[in-house]
Order: structure tokens, then C-alpha cells, then sequence
């Protein structure tokens, strides 16, 4: 009888939690995800065509190079505005996400600065494939920075209502990591551009 109930004896272990990811987070990251295989697309595109030839080599606008300081220095009090709202600073959250949004549409600006001072320069959209490519890339990188603007004042107008606090951080971050997102993918495409002119 012995013999049966040591047999009989077995181990249970605890459930394990699954994983798991707030839907709308996971929509973006596969959102993400595909903006960043686009860009992926459209630089190896680029590589691809410029070797064939016929690419007329021009410099970047100066302007591009602020504008990338803008949208890196950004980052910071989009992400310090998310610590604040840990904290359930509500002041420092919608002021710091004022800060972004402007130093967002400083970024728009500029980048619209230097599109004029290629046209100036006469690198047109249509023409030289060279001028077409840095038209396309920078200028969806523009539209995707124009919805992120429009994010983060609809999350600063969120905020500002008390809606975005400890307890609800989920549409903050999610604002933020679509920021640092674009902040960065500008970096590579600026790096990229400035490799392969």
C-alpha cells in the first residue's frame, strides 16, 4: 500500500502566467515594424539604383543638420514627461510634452527649409533619380513625424485633462516609443543620406 501512495505522489507545479502585451502596444510594435521594413525597402532601393548610374551627388541642406539635433534633443523631455507622469506630476507631463511638440514642428520646419534650398540648389522631385529618392525617403519620414505631432498633442490634451496618470500609462507610452521610434529611424536616414550621396 506504501509502494502505491509513493507512486501515486505527484509534483504540481503553479500555472505560469503567459506572456502578456497590451493589444494596443502590440499593434503598434507590428505598426513599427513595417515602417521599419519601408524604410529598409526604399534605402536598399537607393543603393540598388544609384549604382546603375546616371545620379547626380549633391550635398545635404545645412539645415538637416539641425533639424536632426531638433528631433534628437526632443527625445528628452518626451521621455522625462513620461517619468513625470510615474510620479503623476501633471504640470511637468503636459509642459514637457509642450516642449517636444514644439521642438517637433521645429523639425517639420526645418526639414521644409531644406527641401527649398534643394530647389534652389535644382534637385527637383522629378529629374534625377538621386533628387527623387531623397525627396521620397525624407519626405514619408515627414509624414510619419507629422502623425506623431498630432499624437502627442492629442496625449498632451490627455494629460492636461488628467486622463494619462500612474495608473493609466499605457497611451503615454506608447506616444513615447513611437517618438523615440521616428527619432531614431531620422538618425539612420540621416547617416545613410550623408554616406550615400
Amino acid at each position: 500500500m506504501e509502494n502505491v501512495m509513493k507512486n501515486d505522489i505527484r509534483i504540481v507545479e503553479e500555472p505560469r502566467k503567459p506572456l502578456a502585451m497590451h493589444p494596443k502596444k502590440f499593434a503598434m510594435w507590428l505598426f513599427l515594424a513595417s515602417v521599419l521594413m519601408l524604410f529598409a525597402a526604399f534605402t536598399s532601393a537607393y543603393i540598388v539604383r544609384q549604382a546603375e548610374g546616371d545620379w547626380v551627388i549633391f550635398d545635404l541642406p545645412v539645415m538637416f543638420t539641425f533639424t536632426t539635433v531638433a528631433i534628437l534633443a526632443s527625445s528628452i523631455p518626451v521621455q522625462w514627461a513620461y517619468f513625470a507622469a510615474r510620479k503623476n506630476q501633471q504640470n511637468l507631463v503636459v509642459a514637457l510634452l509642450g516642449i517636444g511638440t514644439v521642438l517637433g514642428i521645429l523639425f517639420l520646419a526645418g526639414q521644409w527649409q531644406g527641401w527649398r534650398q534643394l530647389v534652389d540648389n535644382h534637385i527637383h522631385l522629378v529629374g534625377n533619380p538621386s533628387g527623387s529618392f531623397f525627396y521620397l525617403i525624407t519626405g514619408l519620414h515627414g509624414l510619419h513625424i507629422i502623425s506623431a505631432v498630432i499624437y502627442l498633442i492629442i496625449t498632451l490634451v490627455r494629460a492636461h485633462r488628467g486622463i494619462i496618470h500612474s495608473g493609466n500609462l499605457a497611451p503615454l507610452e506608447m506616444c513615447v516609443t513611437y517618438w523615440h521610434f521616428l527619432g531614431g529611424l531620422w538618425l539612420y536616414l540621416f547617416v545613410f543620406l550623408l554616406l550615400n550621396r
